[in-house]
């Protein structure tokens, strides 16, 4: 298994980061340079969506785990491969929030995929955080 963490903090509280994962994840983007969602169902564990990443072909995921206001995680398969993304918030003293993104790859190629697919992580977040603090 490959598995990489990305982390990022902010002053918006777990509750607006949620609705900044909510929102994305139900289709609006964040920013020009926001993945497409298009969820099939209501924003639930076992539902699933439509993942198209800038420039490239669309594909399905699944919800695999939710608790609002502290973890969201998707599962996309590729025949023997299997990606899990996961955010999970976790509340700070101050009311902000530390926001941990991690990528996690079962399967032959994790090592040469997962620099490519979390290469966008830390922009990706930065929009997720400035959507959050609005």
């Amino acid at each position: 298994m490959w598995t990489t963490d990305y982390r990022a903090e902010t002053t918006a509280a777990p509750e607006a980061v949620w609705a900044a994962l909510r929102a994305l994840h139900s289709g609006e983007q964040l920013s020009e340079r926001s993945d497409k969602f298009e969820l099939h169902g209501p924003f639930a564990k076992g539902t699933e969506l439509s993942v198209t990443p800038q420039g490239q072909d669309t594909f399905r995921s699944r919800i695999t785990e939710l608790v609002e206001n502290e973890v969201y995680e998707d599962e996309t398969r590729f025949g023997d491969v299997v990606l899990r993304f996961r955010h999970t918030l976790a509340p700070r003293a101050d009311g902000g929030t530390l926001v941990t993104h991690r990528l996690e790859i079962d399967g032959e190629g994790g090592a040469e995929l997962g620099p490519q697919i979390s290469e966008d992580f830390p922009e990706a977040m930065a929009d997720l955080l400035a959507f959050a603090q609005q």
